[in-house]
């Protein structure tokens, strides 16, 4: 039972449901859309289900000027059993109204917006695919629409979500991949806003996985911003290490994301009795673990992919094989797990799901 109303206007055009084991990513999407509106002394007003359309702005909305925008990422799956379930979409929320404050924007009400998600899903229930790795991903984002050139945060806004169905990521099974270690550009500092889901933290990594990609690596390895020796991030995910025997990712220090999938796999290794730390870790450390064979597993972690292991590592032409290029027993033991409690297919002992109705 939904407790908050809205306004739901269906679509008239219904479109072919997708259901096909590979949908490029990001290119199809679902019938209706979730939109409410911020205005400054009214607060978020006017929530409503729509059809999928394009949407009219001022050419002087500051969006288009200054930037002024949030997202986050999420799935909706469906199990065996046909059931569908969203995985701690409360926390995706919480970390849009962490990213909201960096940027200036009102923050929502999440209790609301997860009853209006629902919603929206729910109409939208027959888009969710069936195959095994696909799901239906969320895209919620804040854009600010305020028509004026001053450089000062907006009076208005608007909450949008956007639905699309997507293919498994690993079309031909999970592949370690290979990546360089960018030492050139920077992807955040501290102070700025790499701790927030911001649309800037992406277009600025474009340029480093172009030269990446080019040299035949997946994505690029980024370094803190200010002495290009500690470990930050593998392309826009988490990164973690399996270093003789213990698990090492790098402590959130104000330019790091805050990743969901991270905090429930720091959480199952505990769980596991599996030895975890967030530090500090430079990129010379992990070169003298690997020299001293030590360095067992590396993997990013993240929404689209859940467990993206590493198989080699590129880094000033020393070249660093990680596990013969073979993905690791706890990568394997992770990626297993969540997605597991994903599609619930494993038991959720940790009340990290929430099912469609």
């Amino acid at each position: 039972m939904c407790k908050y109303e809205l306004e739901i206007v269906k679509s008239m055009n219904m479109k072919d449901k997708i259901q096909k084991d590979q949908v490029p990513f990001g290119k199809t999407f679902t019938d209706h859309m979730f939109i409410m509106d911020y205005e400054t002394g009214k607060g978020w007003y006017d929530p409503r289900i729509v059809p999928y359309a394009p949407i009219t702005l001022d050419p002087a909305a500051m969006i288009f000027h200054y930037g002024q925008t949030v997202f986050e990422g999420m799935k909706a799956y469906r199990g065996e059993d046909n059931r569908i379930l969203l995985f701690r979409p409360d926390k995706n929320f919480q970390r849009l109204n962490l990213s909201s404050e960096r940027l200036c924007i009102p923050p929502i009400d999440v209790e609301r917006v997860m009853d209006y998600l629902t919603q929206l899903i729910s109409l939208e229930q027959d888009w969710v695919p069936s195959k095994e790795g696909t799901s239906l991903y969320i895209r919620p984002y804040i854009i600010s629409t305020e028509p004026g050139l001053a450089v000062a945060p907006s009076q208005t806004y608007k909450l949008m979500i956007i639905l699309a169905p997507v293919g498994s990521y690993f079309s031909g099974g999970i592949k370690p991949v290979r990546i360089s270690v960018e030492d050139q550009f920077t992807r955040a500092v501290k102070g700025g806003t790499g701790m927030a889901k911001t649309a800037g933290n992406y277009s600025s990594g474009f340029q480093a996985q172009a030269k990446a990609s080019k040299e035949g690596n997946a994505d690029v390895l980024w370094l803190d911003g200010v002495e290009k020796r500690y470990i930050e991030e593998v392309g826009s995910m988490n990164i973690f290490f399996k270093i003789n025997g213990e698990i090492v990712t790098p402590e959130l220090n104000g330019s790091i994301l805050k990743g969901i999938t991270r905090m429930s796999i720091i959480e199952l290794l505990k769980e596991w009795g599996i030895p975890v730390v967030e530090r500090k870790i430079s990129i010379e450390e992990l070169s003298q673990a690997y020299t001293e064979g030590h360095l067992e597993e590396a993997f990013g972690t993240g929404t689209a992919a859940v467990i993206s292991p590493v198989g080699e590592l590129n880094w000033l032409g020393r070249k660093m094989i990680i596990n013969n290029n073979e993905i690791g027993e706890v990568s394997k033991k992770l990626y297993d797990t969540i997605t597991g409690i994903q599609t619930g297919k494993i038991e959720d002992l940790h009340d990290w799901t929430v099912e469609i109705k």
